[in-house]
């Protein structure tokens, strides 16, 4: 009985650590969501938090749990995950997540979580049961999802300023404060659409591993998807300011227009990619979307040293957090 009493407290404190995780997923990437809109001026940042977290939290009521299937079943072979490889990989993620946030760095939680969970999986039985797809699905949409990002960004703002050529600069301003507002709620509802289940994921894994869930059961506990949406949302309301003046002013100066193109590539990529059941990066997506806009007026209106020092940080994500989650798995062994 106390064995099994002691099995229970280690499973609700990996739960705790994990809504902390997708707390401060929100806290950290805050800033992908309200950066453009506070920077533009469109609303005060106290606005931008609360208007940002109301979105995310909405998102449950919009996206299939696709993104927490794939990180709760499709990245580990089953009955390999145990308390241990839970708790590395979420001190793993947590430590990166701390160090950019401090740093003012622009990282992805989602990679940090994945690249923790790959790193304590490794620890305990090598590279041999990782599920080649899904590391493969969600390396390449390192990738992938800045390029659309900019894409998309890029065409709206050249749609946009074909389609406008002829209107007064103070008109087009006036419009596009409007239409920033529906552009920042849909980015936030990507943002929450795709982050909160990646927790979401985890907690699965766990409760599957320690027989709380059983593996053929076809989506998570209603309680967890709850707390983890409300997390997040919690989490952005607090806000990730180091990182705002990063990505609304230090990329490239926005006007209204251009964080309403950003923010609307942004949030078509990230529509896309939890369709797909893919965890990616709002930091990846929203600023391949900024560089995009940026690089439409002319290349010198993107400063590419700091966008240079933000990918730095995208390569670094899975091996640091990676080798940090294998440090805590072998700690954990210590520890319960």
């Amino acid at each position: 009985m106390e064995t099994a009493q002691a099995a229970l407290w280690v499973v609700m404190l990996l739960v705790a650590l994990a809504i902390l995780f997708d707390f401060m997923n929100g806290f950290h990437d805050a800033a992908n969501s309200i950066a453009t809109v506070v920077s533009t001026g469109v609303l005060k940042p106290t606005q931008a938090v609360v208007f940002a977290a109301f979105f995310n939290f909405i998102a449950i009521f919009i996206f299939h749990l696709s993104v927490a299937a794939t990180v709760g079943k499709g990245i580990v072979q089953p009955g390999v995950v145990d308390v241990h490889v839970v708790f590395g990989a979420l001190i793993g993620a947590i430590s990166w997540n701390v160090i950019t946030w401090y740093y003012g760095i622009p990282s992805s939680s989602s990679h940090a979580l994945i690249g923790g969970i790959v790193g304590a999986v490794m620890a305990k039985s090598g590279a041999s049961v990782l599920i080649a797809g899904g590391i493969l699905k969600t390396v390449a949409f390192i990738f992938i999802s800045p390029l659309l990002g900019f894409l998309f960004g890029s065409l709206m703002m050249v749609a946009v300023a074909w389609i406008f050529r002829r209107a007064r600069p103070s008109k087009i301003d006036k419009w596009f404060r409007r239409l920033q507002l529906v552009s920042a709620g849909a980015y936030s509802l990507g943002h929450g659409g795709n982050d909160a289940q990646k927790t979401i994921g985890i907690i699965w894994m766990l409760l599957i591993a320690t027989g709380y869930s059983a593996a053929s059961d076809t989506s998570p506990p209603l309680w967890a998807i709850i707390c983890c949406y409300v997390a997040i949302a919690m989490g952005t309301m607090f806000g990730g300011w180091r990182i705002v003046k990063t990505m609304g002013q230090k990329i490239t100066k926005l006007k209204p227009v251009g964080g309403f193109c950003a923010e609307t590539g942004g949030a078509m990529t990230l529509f896309i990619a939890t369709a797909l059941g893919v965890p990616v990066s709002t930091t990846h997506t929203i600023t391949g979307a900024i560089v995009g806009v940026g690089s439409t007026q002319r290349a010198s209106a993107v400063r590419w040293g700091v966008a240079g020092n933000i990918i730095w940080a995208w390569v670094l994500t899975i091996p640091a957090s990676a080798f940090v989650a294998a440090v805590a798995y072998w700690v954990s062994l210590w520890l319960f």
